[in-house]
Formats: C-alpha cells, structure tokens, sequence
C-alpha cells in the first residue's frame, strides 16, 4: 500500500490536508457541529431503510489511519434506500474514528458535544455509477450513514469487529471477515439529520449526503482502548498506535442541516 502523504498529526496533519487537497477549504466540507435549534424539521424526509446481506462482507483491513470492514459491491444485494437519497446505493464498507481519550472521538458534534467514537457505514450510487471510486467523485455519488458512539455498556455486536483487529495489528495487513450484518450495530431509533458534506479525510470529495442518526450506541472503555491498540506502521517498524484519527468540525457555510423528526 502506498505511503500516506496526510495524517492525523503533525505537519501532515488536518490543518495542513489543504496545501495537498485544496478541497480541505471547500463550502461542503464535513464533518459538522450539528446545532439542534438551527436544524429544519423536513416532512417530506421519509424514513431511510437498509438491507445487508451478510455473505457479501468480505474482509477487515488496517488501513494506515484506522480500519475497514470491506464488501462484496458488483451487485444490489446490500443496498441503502429511502431517506434522502434516491435508487439504490451499495454498501461499499464500515469504518470508525476514535479519539486519544474516552471524551472526544467522534467527528461530527451535537451542539458542541463530543462522542467517544463515530461509526461510518458507506454506500456508493450504483442506479447512476459503475463504480465506487466514479461515485465518490460526483456530488449524488455517496451516501454514509454515521452512528455516534458513547461510553457506556460493552457493546456485543461491536465486540465481533474489535475481536479481529488482533489479526491486523499492522498497516496493510488484511483477513476473512464473513458473515457480517452492519445493520447489527445501528440503534432502535433511526431519527436522523441529513446534510450534503464530504469524505472527512483525504481525498476530502464533496460527494457524501450524510444520514447522522440521532441516538447512539454504546461503548465500553476497555473496547475503546482496543481501537487505540491498533497500529499506523508497517510490520518490523516501530510500533506506532493509532491513537486518534478525527477530523475536527468544519464550517456549515450556509448549508442546511434537515432533521426526519420533530
């Protein structure tokens, strides 16, 4: 896998992405400090639902700057729809944020309140693209769900995901993950804010409609540590934890924030 020329910190780190990705400064950016009294309840916002199968997820990767859970996406067979999209989008993967303590993590924020972690399930527009990376270069090409997460209780469902990350301990190391269900790990409620906004780290594309589902679910400190245990650096390097990996809030710049609930 290539090297990263970004980071989490440091002179590669978020406050620098716009010298490689000019787009970092851009109108759409994400994530966002939601302010509730300032979010428009949408009636027209019609629930959103998901059908995952779970024999199309495929593997967990450690990506350099957190981990994936990767899917099977030639066909429909897990797909996002309703809500604020149109037509299918295909699930393409999972990922998580986390902070370097338990009280910060997330990465998008409600009227100021940080989350421990945040969850990202993301879909690609597959009515209108051929592939997930033409789809994340287009302004309807994306659509992620986002989950945040508090301390609280451990989390079972959870626990599948973080029991794995033993196997890949270092960047660019891969495993069979099979027989997985994302839809395991969003809450009862499926109360949602929507915005158009971005991927939140490099390439930074403004091609995401965000779905921020209102309640949270839970997190134990001890699985929040196993998150940080994962590290950056390759085997036989030295060892390098990932110990946060949120981008801070960025301006709303005028957009709207719609909320499926009153």
């Amino acid at each position: 896998m290539a090297s990263l020329n970004w980071s989490y910190e440091g002179e590669n780190g978020p406050e620098h992405w716009s010298k490689l990705y000019p787009i970092a400064n851009g109108n759409n950016q994400s994530p966002i400090d939601i302010k509730t009294k300032e979010t428009k309840h949408d009636a027209s916002l019609k629930p959103f639902s998901v059908s995952y199968n779970p024999a199309t997820a495929k593997e967990i990767v450690n990506v350099g700057h957190s981990f994936a859970v990767n899917f099977e996406d030639k066909d429909n067979q897990s797909v996002l729809k309703g809500g604020p999209v149109v037509g299918n989008f295909r699930l393409r993967q999972f990922h998580f944020h986390w902070g370097a303590a338990d009280d910060h993590g997330s990465e998008h924020t409600i009227d100021g309140v940080k989350y421990s972690a945040e969850l990202h399930i993301v879909h690609w527009n597959s009515e209108k693209y051929a592939s997930f990376s033409e789809a994340a270069q287009k302004p309807d090409g994306l659509a992620i769900i986002g989950v945040f997460i508090k301390l609280g209780q451990a989390n079972p469902v959870l626990q599948k995901v973080i029991g794995a990350l033993g196997s890949i301990k270092t960047k660019g190391k891969q495993a069979p993950f099979a027989d997985f269900d994302p839809s395991s790990l969003l809450p009862q409620s499926l109360d949602y804010w929507t915005y158009f906004g971005s991927l939140t780290h490099p390439p930074l594309h403004e091609s995401v409609t965000w779905i921020l589902l209102r309640e949270p679910i839970s997190v134990s400190a001890d699985q929040l540590a196993q998150l940080r245990s994962l590290l950056s650096n390759s085997e036989g390097e030295k060892a390098s934890p990932i110990l946060h990996n949120h981008r801070l809030p960025q301006p709303l710049k005028g957009r709207a924030v719609r909320a499926s609930f009153q």
